[in-house]
């Protein structure tokens, strides 16, 4: 189903400005709070109206301003799952969703019955929203969105207010749902994982403005630009002088230099590397992490900035190294200000990757990116 974006809204501090045309059934929206993305979702649905522009959905114009076309919410068609869910706390979960469905109070309840079945909320029709869970709650929200069958779904952070164990299994049963159905939908997160997992198309929005978009994977592996990597989960970037077609000083982490696969191109202005691309060079010295030398292969590691190994990969000292422990991982902390991610056994609390000397990264792993 074509969706098509034009518009924009001015608020007193904030400017949002929306342009995107597409057909992908599963979009992401995704940017840090406050950049607008709720408030264009709200006006897809027509909770906000926009100053100008143009909003359609297929074949229906849903908004445009220059022929004074405005549909109410529920002329539009389409469901809303607000990020409270906003079902109605004195009408019971069978009542809740009839809500949603129009026809005969007959067919209202067959429709709800209907739903009850699909979304596995049997033995819940008698309760109130108050007597529910979060999980039992977001499942009646989403099956009085669908017991309408919308032609779109538009998704406001529906797993924000969860604990991560109820997130996890809903962001499953989410992905399911989304895959069975056949109309388009929106998905607004903060989450760089939810994105990823359920949309297979993502917009990435900072401060009123989509700076990119584009099959979900291919973002998150090619962002372009500094806020697209910081948004899709970068923590390494660092400005850069050129030194070469495909050869870069890295001047936030000490003057590094590294080569890089693509061309370094008059309009990049820096680089990232994702923490967990970089792997120990080998063969080497080995300290533990508690400084001390351990016995191994040694091959002398350049005291300079930045050397490439025989095989082509990029050669980075290891000096002062911070630790901090998480249960599946290790961050290390590099003098230069680089974080290395390590996988680790969550019963195993030394640092079982014996710290090594210096660490590599492959030329392809480093993305070369504009300002904006």
């Amino acid at each position: 189903m074509l969706l098509e974006l034009d518009f924009e809204k001015k608020l007193e501090d904030f400017h949002l400005q929306v342009n995107y045309s597409g057909e992908n059934p599963r979009i992401g929206i995704l940017g840090a709070s406050g950049c607008g993305k709720s408030m264009t979702l709200r006006s897809i649905a027509g909770i906000d109206k926009p100053d100008r522009g143009l909003i359609r959905l297929g074949d229906r114009t849903l908004f445009d301003s220059g022929k004074k076309v405005n549909l109410r919410p529920r002329e539009r068609h389409v469901g809303y799952l607000f990020q409270n869910y906003a079902l109605f706390p004195t009408m019971t979960v069978e009542q809740n969703i009839m809500a949603g469905v129009t026809g005969t109070k007959e067919e209202r309840r067959r429709r709800a019955r209907e739903m009850i079945l699909a979304f596995e909320i049997e033995g819940l029709e008698k309760r109130r929203p108050g007597e529910l869970s979060g999980g039992q709650q977001q499942r009646v929200a989403l099956a009085r969105m669908m017991a309408g069958r919308p032609g779109a779904v538009l998704l406001d952070e529906p797993f924000s207010a969860m604990d991560y164990f109820l997130k996890e299994r809903l962001r499953l049963e989410m992905a399911q749902m989304l895959r069975d159905y056949q109309g388009l939908s929106i998905l607004v997160t903060h989450d760089r994982d939810e994105a990823y997992q359920l949309c297979d198309h993502l917009l990435l929005m900072s401060d009123g403005h989509i700076i990119a978009s584009g099959d979900t994977r291919k973002v998150f592996e090619k962002p372009e630009t500094v806020e697209a990597a910081r948004l899709t989960g970068c923590k390494n970037i660092s400005r850069i002088r050129p030194l070469g077609s495909h050869r870069v000083c890295a001047l936030d982490w000490g003057n590094l230099e590294l080569t890089t696969e693509g061309e370094v191109t008059p309009e990049i202005t820096h680089v990232g590397i994702r923490a967990h691309d970089f792997s120990p060079a080998a063969p080497g010295k080995l300290r533990g992490s508690g400084g001390e030398e351990e016995t191994g292969n040694v091959s002398e590691i350049s005291s300079g900035p930045g050397t490439e190994s025989p095989g082509g990969r990029n050669i980075i000292p290891v000096r002062n190294p911070r630790l901090t422990e998480l249960p599946f991982e290790w961050y290390v902390v590099l003098e230069q200000n680089i974080w290395w991610k390590v996988p680790k056994d969550m019963n195993n609390h030394n640092f079982s990757t014996a710290m090594p000397d210096a660490l590599t990264v492959d030329p392809s792993s480093i993305s070369l990116l504009k300002e904006k």
